[in-house]
Order: C-alpha cells, then sequence, then structure tokens
C-alpha cells in the first residue's frame, strides 16, 4: 500500500508494502490537557493519511505510552510538539521536527508532511546534535531561552534545600560573634549547616551544566558542571571571589556551543563511538577550564582587586552615597566578586571599629530575595507554580540574611531581576547609612537585628523594607513590561498567553458561592436517569444547557454554583479564588471552543465536575482565538490532586478532540440528552 503522505522519510522502507511509521512526543510545562489535546490530534491526522503513529505523551502524571527502543527503530521521523525540553538522544538518527505544543493541537497534518524533510537528528548536516524547527514551527521558545531555564528549574531544588537548612540551623544552633554568626563545631546543627553548604556549593555547577546539556545534549553536561564549578571558586585564578551564577550562565552557553562545535567536527568512522563519551567530554572540559582560568578568570580578579581599591578611598565620603553605592554592589551579582568585594569591605572595618559600613550592606543583603517573594505574592499572575513556589522559600532566606534565595529569578530573568535588585539594595543601604545604622557582626537579614548584632534596630528594618518594597515593585513592573513585549507573560504557561485585566485583579472576583445541598427538586432533576460520567464525578446536578455568563470571571463563579449543588462544595468563595489563581498561571482555554477551568482546593470535599454550554460563547484567551462554548469545571480536594485530578484532564481532552462528540455536545436540547452524550466519556 502506498502512504498518502508520499516517500518515507528515510530511504530504506518499501512503500508498495509498508505504510509510514512515524512517532511523536507531546509535553507542556503546566497542566496536561493540552498534552493530551496534540497527541490526540497528531494520532487522528496520521490515521486519516493511512499513517502509523505511536505518540507518547509527558504530561504531570509522567510518560505515558513510552517509545521503545523497537519503535524509534522502525520510525520513519519523530514529532516533538512541546513547550518544554524533551531528552532527544534516543532518536538519534531520525528525521526530528520540533514544534510548539499548540502545532500540534491546530496543525498535524502540516507536522506530519514536514517531518518528511526535518533534520536529521545527531548527524553531521544542519542540526546536528540538536532537533531543528522547521520554519514556521509555531510557538516553540529559542534554544537560548529553553537552556537558562532548563539550568534554573535544576538549580532551583538545591537553592531552596540549601538556603532552607542554613537558615534552620543559623536560627537554633548559631549566635553572634565578632566574626559573624558561628555554630559549634560537632553539634547537630552544625552538621545540619554542613549539609545545606553542600547544596550551595552544587548549585552553579548544575545550574551551568544543565544549560549545557540543553544545548549540547549528555556530552556537554561535564564541561558544563565542571566549567561552572571553576567559574564559582576564586582561587583558581586568583581572586578571592568566584564569578557566582553570572559565571555560571557564562560557562553553561559556553561548554554548550562548544560541544556543538566539537560535533560538526568530521573524524574517522572508528573514532565516531567515542566521541560522545570520551573525546568531546574531555576536550570540551579542558579547554573551557583553562580558558576561564587564564582568559576570563584574570578579569574578574582584576575587578575585584580594583573595586576594594576603589571603596578604600571613598570612607570619607558621604554616607548616603556610599550607602547606595554598597547596596547596589551586593545586589548585583550575589555572591560575585562585585557582591564579594563590597561585603569582605564592610566586614574588614568591623575590627577597626567602623560598623556603620557593615550596617548598609547588613541592610542591602536581604532585601533580594525578599523583594523577588514579595513580588511573587503581590503579582502572582506573573510567575509559574515552580517560581511562587521558590518566592516563599525566598522570604524566609531573606530573613536570615541568604541572599542566594534571589539566584533563580536573576537566572532565569537577569534584564528585569538585577536592575530591580540593585535599586532596591541602593535604597536599603542609602537609608542605613543616613541613620548610621551599625553591625557589630559580618553578616545581614533581620536575623543580627533579632540576635542584637545591630544599633539602631529601627531604622535598620525600615531600611530593609524600604529595599523590599523597591526590588518588588520594581521587579513587577519589568517583568510585566517585558511581558508585554513578548507576547506572553509568564514562562511556561501551557503554551498559552497570560491576558492582563484577569480574575483576580477584578473588582468582585472575590463574591463568594454560597455552598448549597442538592435540594429535592434539584435531585429531581438529576434527568439522565441515574447517568453518571467520570466516576460519578460529573451528574444531572452539575449540567447546565445555557451558561448565563459572557465574560470568564462571570463563568467561573457560574460554574461554581453549578458545582455547589453536588453538596460537595464546603466553600465557594475559595473555590472561585483557587479557580481564578489557576487562570493567572495560564488560560485553561484549549481551544475548538473548548475550556477546563479547574481548581485543586479543599474548598470541595470531594472530586467534582460540572458542564455548561454557552451559545454566544465566552473569552477565554484561547490558543486557537476562539470562544469557550463548551466549559467543564473540575475541582478536586488536595488529597485527590495527583492522578485522579490528571486522569479526568486527560479522559475529557482526548474525547474532546472528537468532531462529532463536540458536535453532538452542541445539538444536545436539554440537560439529559448532554448526559447522555457525556457519557461516553466513561
Amino acid at each position: 500500500m502506498t502512504s498518502p503522505a508520499g516517500p518515507p522519510a528515510t530511504g530504506g522502507r518499501d512503500e508498495e508494502r509498508q505504510p509510514l511509521r512515524l512517532l511523536a512526543v507531546t509535553a507542556c510545562p503546566t497542566g496536561i490537557a493540552h498534552t493530551y489535546m496534540a497527541a490526540e490530534k497528531l494520532a487522528q491526522a496520521a490515521a486519516s493519511l493511512g499513517i502509523e503513529m505511536k505518540v507518547e505523551t509527558q504530561g504531570s502524571i509522567g510518560a505515558e505510552n513510552v517509545l521503545d527502543d523497537n519503535d524509534v527503530r522502525q520510525a520513519d521521523g519523530v514529532i516533538v510538539a512541546a513547550d518544554k525540553d524533551v531528552d532527544l538522544s534516543r532518536f538519534a538518527g531520525k528525521r526530528v521536527l520540533t514544534v510548539g505544543v499548540a502545532e500540534g493541537i491546530h496543525h498535524p497534518e502540516r507536522l506530519i508532511e514536514r517531518v518528511r524533510s526535518a533534520p536529521v537528528h545527531g548527524s553531521d548536516g544542519p542540526g546536528a546534535g540538536a532537533a531543528v524547527s522547521a520554519p514556521g514551527g509555531g510557538r516553540e521558545r529559542s534554544l537560548v531561552y529553553k537552556a537558562l531555564m532548563n539550568g534554573v528549574s535544576y538549580m532551583i531544588p538545591f537553592v531552596v534545600v540549601g538556603g532552607l537548612l542554613i537558615a534552620v540551623s543559623l536560627a537554633l544552633g548559631g549566635h553572634a560573634t565578632a566574626k559573624g554568626y558561628v555554630i559549634p563545631e560537632g553539634t547537630f546543627w552544625a552538621h545540619v549547616n554542613a549539609v545545606g553548604g553542600i547544596g550551595f556549593q552544587l548549585m552553579i555547577p548544575i545550574l551551568s551544566g544543565y544549560i549545557a546539556y540543553a544545548i549540547g545534549d549528555r556530552p556537554a553536561l561535564v564541561p558544563g558542571m565542571i566549567g561552572g564549578w571553576i567559574a564559582n571558586t576564586g582561587a583558581l585564578y586568583d581572586s578571592e571571589a568566584g564569578a557566582g551564577f553570572i559565571g555560571a550562565i557564562v560557562t553553561g552557553f559556553l561548554a554548550g556551543y562548544l560541544v556543538l562545535g566539537i560535533k560538526r567536527v568530521r573524524v574517522p568512522r572508528f573514532v565516531q563511538p567515542i566521541m560522545p563519551i570520551i573525546v568531546i567530554p574531555i576536550v570540551a572540559t579542558t579547554a573551557l577550564g583553562l580558558f576561564f582560568i587564564y582568559v576570563i578568570g584574570k578579569p574578574i580578579s582584576w575587578v575585584f582587586e580594583h573595586l576594594t581599591s576603589w571603596l578604600g578611598g571613598m570612607t570619607g565620603t558621604s554616607a548616603v552615597l556610599l550607602g547606595a553605592i554598597l547596596g547596589l554592589m551586593i545586589a548585583f551579582d550575589m555572591g560575585g566578586p562585585v557582591n564579594k568585594t563590597a561585603f569582605l569591605f564592610g566586614a574588614g572595618l568591623i575590627a577597626s571599629g567602623n560598623q556603620t559600613v557593615m550596617g548598609m550592606c547588613a541592610a542591602a543583603i536581604p532585601v533580594m530575595p525578599l523583594g523577588q517573594g514579595l513580588a511573587t505574592v503581590i503579582r502572582r499572575r506573573l510567575y509559574t507554580g515552580q517560581e511562587r513556589e521558590t518566592g516563599l522559600a525566598a522570604l524566609f532566606m531573606g530573613c536570615f540574611g541568604i541572599s542566594e534565595g534571589a539566584i533563580p529569578f536573576a537566572a532565569a530573568r537577569p534584564a528585569q531581576v538585577i536592575p530591580a535588585n540593585m535599586l532596591g539594595g541602593a535604597a536599603a543601604g542609602a537609608v542605613a547609612g543616613l541613620a548610621g545604622v551599625k553591625d557589630a557582626v559580618p553578616h545581614g537579614g533581620p536575623i543580627v537585628a533579632v540576635l542584637g548584632a545591630v544599633s539602631g534596630v529601627p531604622m535598620f528594618l525600615v531600611a530593609v523594607a524600604i529595599g523590599t518594597v523597591v526590588t518588588a515593585l520594581a521587579t513587577v513592573g519589568l517583568v510585566d513590561v517585558s511581558g508585554r513585549r513578548g507576547g506572553t507573560e509568564a514562562a511556561g504557561a501551557g503554551g498559552a498567553s497570560v491576558r492582563e485585566g484577569t480574575g483576580a485583579e477584578q473588582a468582585g472576583v472575590r463574591e463568594a458561592v454560597a455552598p448549597q445541598e442538592a435540594s429535592s427538586e434539584e435531585t429531581a432533576a438529576d434527568a439522565g436517569g441515574g447517568t453518571e460520567v467520570l466516576s460519578g464525578y460529573l451528574t444531572g446536578r452539575t449540567v447546565r444547557v445555557a451558561l448565563g455568563a459572557a465574560e470568564k470571571d462571570a463563568a467561573i463563579r457560574e460554574m461554581a454554583e453549578l458545582l455547589a449543588r453536588s453538596g460537595r462544595v464546603a466553600d465557594g468563595a475559595e473555590l472561585v479564588a483557587t479557580a481564578l489563581r489557576r487562570e493567572e498561571q495560564g488560560s485553561t482555554g484549549l481551544g475548538e471552543e473548548i475550556a477546563i477551568p479547574h481548581a485543586k482546593t479543599d474548598a470541595v470535599t470531594a472530586p467534582v465536575v460540572g458542564f455548561a454550554r454557552s451559545a454566544e460563547g465566552v473569552e477565554w484567551g484561547s490558543l486557537d482565538g476562539t470562544k469557550a462554548r463548551l466549559i467543564f469545571m473540575i475541582a478536586v480536594p488536595e488529597a485527590a490532586a495527583g492522578d485522579e485530578h490528571l486522569r479526568i484532564l486527560a479522559l475529557l481532552s482526548r474525547k474532546l478532540m472528537d468532531g462529532g462528540f463536540r458536535e453532538r455536545l452542541l445539538a444536545a436540547p436539554d440537560e439529559a440528552a448532554v448526559l447522555e452524550v457525556l457519557g461516553e466519556v466513561g
């Protein structure tokens, strides 16, 4: 049989005997609905063209329908429709087309056509070593952006774990001395502190290594990590301060692109098998390490020495100016040469009796994590769920003077976060200098005031508060402006843009939905003759054929009222608030006139699903610009927020890709007929 799609992507298949065989991987960074919608659309398109296709889905529930070695061996091409990193090393030698997940939903036939001429992954030709997106590949992020975010995502757990362990050990086991906060050696808390310190030691190499990995694949991981360690170890290039996270970003990209360059070098066939495991890592690591030590490291050492000399000549200048300069330096690179210069300058003057300089530094030190944490609280829609969790940890770390809590934010958005940090640090340092705050120990943050190391505590706390607010406001302003210019407000919101004026910021959003028990009339109105959908989570009580609301926020409130008829809603106001917060992360409008708002909250006592139909449609910010006419709302308790929540989303997403099913839902005349159609879901 001849494939309607034409000749195979790679030469070796008898087209008269076997159809084209394709593989696909779909993935989105938040939720699972887009993942399954893209998978279903690709599978349907392949079936209509007479093409064999197996689709692996990588959602929050994990990978399903995983592609095995035999699948890959027999495949003629691979389509990767994803808005997050997917490991492509298993597809070496196959034609690989990478696009955004939205392309998989809206143009599956086009992707099947394009994959036939896609670059061969891992070859010596164009695109070697990395999947290359076909022209017009949709919403796929740039390689630089994805590499940076890959490094940041792997670094965040090390920052959080290391920072929180250090903070707890200092709070419970440390005491103030002239040398800083000291934990007696050999104690339990000293060991906790040491474990946290290991996390901090590893976070910079992890950032560098996984930036490199996203660019050059596995051969780039070793040079990236070792390069990051070198960048953070100033002693290797005669500097008292390492290059910090900025140096790690530099080494990560250098390692990644160096490996890509080496991959393109033609070598004899007998050498090729050892290239990725021996030759490339050794050559790249050696070249990068020596380049950093002898070329980049020298300027860093020079900067450290000259900044120290320059500050030494400023001790007689205005305290406000000196405080602002020290605050700028403290906030710039959080552990790099500029930060360390200011910190060591202040710490060195303590012994000579000048404690005011350290007071300026101490006020600036916590501003970055406190400000970034506050930003995630006051403008939640600008941040992903992971970023908001990191923000809470940053707030805690800031209280203990651990400025590294802000590094994930600075690494992810350096152009917006670093200037905001510097403004806040300068404000805190200037206020502390104006007030003559003194700090007797080389440490910073509110903890130094609580433990009695600061004189002028009220003004010290005022300085910290002012710097924190300035940092937070500057951050959300710069991120918001950047998001408007770039067309998106939060990295990875399921491929959908977050619109201005979403629910949580509009008047009346918090309007309560009173919890209701189902009345006898409503029970009788369970018109489906006892029919239950999705394990009984959706019944006749939670179906409405005519949604009254014309706007998204009002629609969510109306859907929450509908769910309350089930008797499973304990707190209607909280259910509405949670659903709206989810919308702030990224629109749940999925295209094809579908929206599936959902909430994970203990405002419901058991999983419940509602369905309503809108005649005119509701603007939901869908990927394809269509208004939502078929609206499902899912609410599950926190305890059921794992597999059960995702199972419901997956079932709905897959079924809703059936055009006939959608037409039957739209045509059903009443609740009983709607429920009968919905019974097909399972």
